[in-house]
């Protein structure tokens, strides 16, 4: 077995991350995504595709297994009495239902735990819904994946037409056989063997650049420590006067745009579609404190940056957190974007981001204190993930919109993007005891996108 393959069967750094946070339950980390379907898909078709999935993905068959005495992360293995009836089920809602009850639905799901015996991930088909609609809650752990391995994941179960096609048979899953003590020994191996692979080079690289570039040495070393110190400094307070308390209480709230006015805006600023939807979520949360009597000048904000790489399976966390401040005054919105644009592309360069493990590792061995400081006075999280271009259908059922609700972090809430076929759908994820009126939260969204276009 090589180390990828060790390293696959072990939960990464990050992954365990995911899960040691919620020893405080405020930073539960659990996604959910709403499918609004045009019909009922076919049952049995949809069971098929799961089925089908849960092969190609094993990680969706797969529970955590401790490892004792923290000898080496805990690990993923195939879940004694698989169900796939229990993951994948049925709900009626009081019929004509609309996305409301759906979204009341999937909070009810974010704010459940999942059971720990059985693998991290459930199918929810709602039926009842107006004019012979449907709607499908995926709801899954972030120890699992992340949200672009979770559309890699739904790459899977979707199909391109309504009849779909015909799939090649897969054979059973397999099932990992050693037991604990060959486990550990086997991810110590691949740990050192990837010490050894990589430490001499390094070494040796080191060695030559304090022979012929000490003071760039030198340099380079105070950079890569101010940046890690920027990672993980703990923050006490936040920025905003109105969103400061925390809570477990979530409420979902929804909102779409046009692609094309996003492209526009975009163009029109000269930046990307991501600065300028990170703009209209801060002049969002700045409508939303003006109407809470409160000036603010700036809000801490979190931003998931992807590190997944084409070739890297769809499960597990292939992510980075990255925390700044920035600017909220909405004199010149263009200007805004522009200088959100500036920010964010200086966050991806920074050099702590090639160190995420090594700091997930550090972090995973602190107190859950310490990740819970981090995190807790942060203002609001944004996430952008690409969706299709292209109509996608499920067991028959064309997927008419696409929301996802990623976890708040700790945070007051957090706003995701999905595109789906010309339509930006956004989810917000609502820390209740934060913001206790989030309908007024979502009009204050709604001003910030008609800014922005």
């Amino acid at each position: 077995m090589t180390s990828t393959d060790v390293a696959e069967v072990h939960l990464s750094q990050a992954d365990l991350f995911a899960r040691r946070m919620e020893k405080d339950p405020i930073l539960r980390s659990t996604i959910a995504s709403v499918l609004v379907l045009d019909t009922e898909p076919r049952w049995p078709d949809l069971l098929d595709a799961f089925e089908r999935t849960c092969r190609l993905v094993p990680r969706l068959r797969h529970v955590v297994a401790e490892i004792p005495l923290g000898l080496a992360p805990p690990r993923w293995l195939p879940a004694a009495d698989f169900d796939l009836s229990w993951h994948v089920r049925r709900v009626g809602l009081p019929p004509p239902a609309e996305l409301p009850s759906v979204l009341e639905f999937a909070g009810r799901e974010i704010m459940t735990a999942f059971d720990p015996v059985r693998p991290l991930w459930t199918c929810t088909l709602l039926t009842g819904m107006s004019e012979g609609r449907a709607a499908v809650v995926l709801k899954i752990h972030h120890s699992l994946t992340d949200g672009i391995g979770a559309v890699r994941i739904a790459e899977q179960v979707l199909d391109l037409t309504r009849a779909g096609g015909d799939r090649p048979a897969l054979a059973e899953p397999g099932a990992e056989t050693r037991g604990t003590i060959a486990a550990v020994a086997a991810w110590h191996r691949a740990a050192v063997g990837g010490l050894l692979r990589r430490g001499p080079s390094a070494a040796l690289a080191t060695v030559g650049r304090a022979v012929t570039d000490p003071l760039g040495l030198a340099r380079d070393a105070t950079t890569l420590g101010r940046s890690l110190a920027r990672m993980t400094r703990p923050v006490t307070t936040t920025l905003s006067p109105v969103m400061t308390r925390r809570g477990t209480g979530r409420r979902l709230e929804a909102l779409r745009v046009p692609l094309a006015d996003l492209t526009a805006a975009a163009r029109r600023a000269g930046c990307t579609v991501n600065d300028v939807f990170v703009t209209a979520v801060l002049l969002g949360a700045h409508e939303y404190h003006r109407r809470h009597g409160a000036a603010i000048a700036a809000l801490r904000l979190t931003m998931p940056i992807s590190v997944r790489a084409p070739e890297d399976p769809p499960g597990g966390n292939r992510i980075t957190l990255s925390r700044f401040t920035v600017r909220t005054e909405p004199d010149d919105v263009d200007a805004m974007a522009r200088a959100v644009h500036r920010l964010i592309d200086h966050q991806r360069r920074e050099p702590a981001i090639a160190w995420s493990p090594a700091v997930a590792a550090v972090l995973n061995r602190m107190p859950s204190a310490v990740p819970a400081a981090m995190l807790e006075h942060v203002d609001l999280v944004a996430s952008n993930v690409p969706g299709s271009p292209v109509p996608l259908y499920l067991a028959g059922a064309r997927v008419d919109a696409v929301y996802a609700f990623a976890p708040t972090l700790g945070t007051a809430f957090n706003v995701a993007l999905v595109s789906h076929v010309g339509t930006c759908f956004i989810g917000l994820d609502v820390d209740t005891a934060a913001v206790p009126d989030a309908p007024v939260l979502r009009e204050s969204m709604e001003y910030g996108f008609a800014a922005v276009t």
